[in-house]
């Protein structure tokens, strides 16, 4: 255990923090605490947030009660977890996460399992709130607001990196990424979303660590890559994975389908999708992972499918096969649920049928149920390649009009279409779809009804 430690308190009237920012049901969990005779501080991120001006998501509190004491005090709470065991108080929708203050378990006797490399598979052993401090992951986190006199207890030194806007890690920042090498991507993220900048000693170990991240589980890092983009912050955090050399170990077969292409279109394309999915989010508007991995994963798909097409597979052959593959190979790095894999290889597959008109098509396609997934996707492409604005307006085109009048519109050869009201065959077998078959007549058995014998 650590030595008893001073903390700096930051009293009332010096820092910005109110309790009229501070969830009702997180205070209910702190004076219910402090009323059954436990310490309860709010802690981490909630207190990071408001002391930088933010409005906290979340609220987390820190005690010296124990997972089975805090249950005692709260009849509507749970406890989850294994590998480091919480206390989860409901209040309708809202869960407060409770943590007892953890310790490094400097003897080994506690619960505490760890592997080879220094990966903490099970941690809880409890301490003090030094013990806990010191045992958090950044100096920025490790702050504690104490309900009894409206403090702020800082014991590492975060409350200065908090004003400073700075990320800095407690301990060794090497030791601490090999106990959990997910905390590369924390860094990136949390720098992205609170605008700070990671301290040179937590970034310099980064490079030579980000093969640790294939060790982690695929989920977890599903679950972390949704944090990175889809929390309002994306085009930051995609910016900081490329700065600290980690993109190639979250997106290895992007990163190295952007590392050859030399017009930079690509990275063009991806990093205008993530700046589109954050405006998005801004605005309180829905988004999808689906949508997100289809500009994610762009990349790599046009490096594998121009791959297969130069072996001489046939256009829509490869495009399945191209899909599968990325889809396959980048499930060994992070897990896509189906529910998200399959739109998502559904708005690529949608693509090459933008520059067919054929009548059925049209209409075919814009009852597809992705069609308004795919058309953005088009969108998005159209800004970096010019030579799909006219598709881009045929089919906005098409959304407009009202059915009768675009089947009227295709069949007087409007909207872009050929003379014929026919797409071009030749244009279709380019994009991997099968031109229009022509019905072949059966000639009549001799002899059969249809040679005028008798039925």
């Amino acid at each position: 255990m650590s030595e008893t430690v001073a903390p700096l308190v930051i009293p009332r009237e010096a820092h910005p923090i109110s309790r009229r920012n501070i969830s009702s049901a997180a205070l209910k969990v702190l004076y219910g605490l402090r009323d059954a005779g436990f310490k309860g501080y709010l802690v981490g991120g909630a207190v990071r947030d408001l002391l930088a001006g933010r409005q906290p998501k979340d609220f987390d509190i820190a005690t010296d009660a124990t997972p089975e004491q805090v249950r005692e005090v709260f009849r509507n709470c749970r406890l989850i977890g294994r590998r480091f065991r919480l206390a989860h108080v409901v209040y309708g929708r809202e869960i407060i996460e409770v943590a007892t203050f953890r310790a490094n378990d400097d003897d080994g006797s506690g619960d505490r399992e760890t592997q080879d490399d220094g990966r903490v598979l099970r941690d809880n052993v409890y301490g003090s709130i030094e013990d806990d401090a010191v045992r958090r992951d950044f100096t920025a986190n490790a702050l504690y607001y104490a309900i009894e006199d409206f403090s702020v207890r800082d014991y590492v030194g975060g409350y200065e990196d908090v004003l400073a806007r700075k990320l800095k890690l407690i301990g060794d920042p090497e030791k601490r990424y090999r106990e959990d090498p997910v905390r590369m991507l924390r860094a990136v993220r949390l720098a992205a979303k609170l605008e700070f900048t990671i301290d040179e000693s937590a970034a310099a170990p980064m490079p030579a660590l980000a093969p640790l991240l294939a060790g982690a589980a695929p989920a977890r890092l599903f679950d972390e890559s949704l944090k990175l983009f889809l929390a309002g912050h994306g085009e930051a955090s995609f910016l900081g994975l490329e700065a600290h050399q980690l993109l190639p170990a979250v997106l290895p077969e992007t990163a190295e389908a952007l590392r050859t292409n030399r017009s930079g279109l690509l990275r063009s394309m991806v990093l205008d999708g993530l700046r589109n999915t954050d405006k998005r989010i801004a605005e309180d508007k829905p988004v999808t992972p689906a949508f997100l991995y289809a500009v994610l994963l762009w990349p790599a798909y046009c490096r594998e499918l121009a791959r297969l097409q130069a072996q001489g597979l046939e256009p829509a052959v490869a495009q399945q096969r191209a899909a599968d593959r990325v889809t396959l190979h980048q499930a060994h790095r992070i897990v896509l649920p189906r529910r998200f894999s399959l739109p998502m290889q559904e708005i690529w597959m949608l693509q090459p049928r933008f520059a067919l008109r054929q009548k059925k098509r049209v209409f075919r396609t814009l009852a597809h149920p992705r069609f308004r997934a795919a058309f953005d996707f088009l969108e998005l492409r159209a800004k970096v390649a010019p030579e799909l604005a006219a598709d881009l307006l045929f089919w906005r085109d098409a959304q407009l009009q009202a059915p009768a009048a675009l089947s009227e519109s295709l069949d007087q050869g409007g909207l872009g279409l050929d003379e014929a009201g026919e797409g071009d065959a030749l244009a279709e077998g380019a994009t991997g779809e099968a031109g229009p078959r022509r019905r072949r007549r059966r000639r009549p058995r001799r002899g059969g009804p249809g040679a005028g014998a008798p039925a």
